[in-house]
């Protein structure tokens, strides 16, 4: 039977929507070059963030961002309930070592880019059940440790083809609790697994995009709400094809959203400057965009409803090399300043 919480098959809504208390980011150096610079609060000017690998310099910038979310909090580590993270290395390693060092009790994710919206999905849920009053909800990627995971080592310099996309070297974490005065996390939609047998994996925005389009359109269908109830209808890490790819597709399902929406992979880099192809992606895409822009300008009142889809390629190296396709998913979250006021 459907409750009061459960709006259709993927949509529920917070009874008692929990407040972000806090949000922190850390970016690569590529990262702070770009538009959206002075809005991250760590822009690192070595990718190895000090260690003798990405994949530890990526476990490191996961570790630092999360402390520096429970800082701003005012909270300590007790204070927490729960850890949420997860990240793109095999066997989310770099979340795992993280929680390691920080012992805070850890649920981990694995979400591919979706995660960042997937541990506010889940740590949202924690607390409105009544399990937690505060929880920290973290992600993290890095562009040379994906690169070499999932494509080709960095030193064959092989040439990227114009639709892909660069991996976000970057950490995000928001702390959400109970008690708090906003932006609140007032409804998740949780994302279905779509295929629509994209191989390639450089292709990350067309893989994606099918995903997001279902999850959005499930949220507005079962909210009621229309496009323009947003001020900003924003996806993680589609990037300049897969923002197309929505854009066309959405339309299909009778719904424009062109002037509220946009896309994190798209608004994070200067493509022609930066020479990043089709834009941004990864886990860190939608983590740092939200908790350093997205947040920021909340804050400020210039933003006050906001619509968060991350959409993760459910891939591995493993079955790119068995040459299957790509399935994707994508997981939403409603973040307002302000409840019981709307739809």
């Amino acid at each position: 039977m459907m409750t009061e919480k459960r709006l259709g098959r993927q949509t529920l809504k917070l009874s008692t929507p929990p407040s972000m208390i806090s949000n922190t980011s850390i970016v690569g150096p590529k990262e702070g070059e770009g538009p959206l610079a002075q809005y991250f609060g760590q822009i690192l000017t070595d990718d190895y963030f000090g260690e003798d690998s990405w994949e530890k310099a990526e476990s490191k910038m996961l570790t630092e961002v999360v402390k520096n979310a429970i800082k701003a909090s005012g909270m300590s580590n007790t204070n927490i309930d729960f850890m949420f993270a997860g990240d793109l290395l095999n066997q989310i390693v770099s979340s795992s070592f993280a929680a390691r060092e920080l012992q805070i009790p850890y649920i981990g994710l694995y979400g591919a880019c979706s995660t960042m919206t997937e541990s506010l999905c889940m740590g949202s849920l924690m607390i409105d059940g009544g399990y937690a009053e505060a929880v920290v909800c973290a992600t993290s990627s890095h562009f040379s440790s994906a690169e070499r995971q999932y494509r080709f080592p960095l030193e064959q310099g092989v040439q990227r083809p114009p639709f892909a996309q660069w991996t976000v070297t970057g950490a995000g974490a928001a702390v959400i609790a109970r008690a708090g005065s906003g932006p609140y996390i007032t409804y998740a939609t949780i994302g279905k697994v779509l295929d629509f047998g994209i191989k390639d994996a450089n292709n990350m925005g067309a893989a994606m995009a099918p995903a997001a389009v279902d999850t959005i359109t499930a949220h507005l269908n079962e909210t009621g709400r229309k496009p323009d109830y947003y001020d900003l209808i924003i996806t993680g890490d589609l990037g300049n094809v897969g923002k197309a790819i929505i854009l066309d597709m959405m339309q299909k399902e009778g719904f424009d959203i062109t002037k509220v929406y946009n896309d994190c992979g798209s608004m994070i880099f200067d493509s022609e400057k930066q020479d990043t192809h089709a834009g941004g992606s990864g886990c860190g895409c939608a983590a740092v965009v939200l908790n350093g822009y997205i947040v920021s300008e909340m804050r400020k009142g210039n933003i006050n409803k906001v619509l968060l889809i991350a959409t993760g390629a459910l891939l591995s190296p493993t079955t790119t090399w068995q040459g299957e396709s790509i399935p994707s998913i994508a997981h939403a979250v409603a973040i307002e300043n302000t409840i019981g006021v709307g739809v």
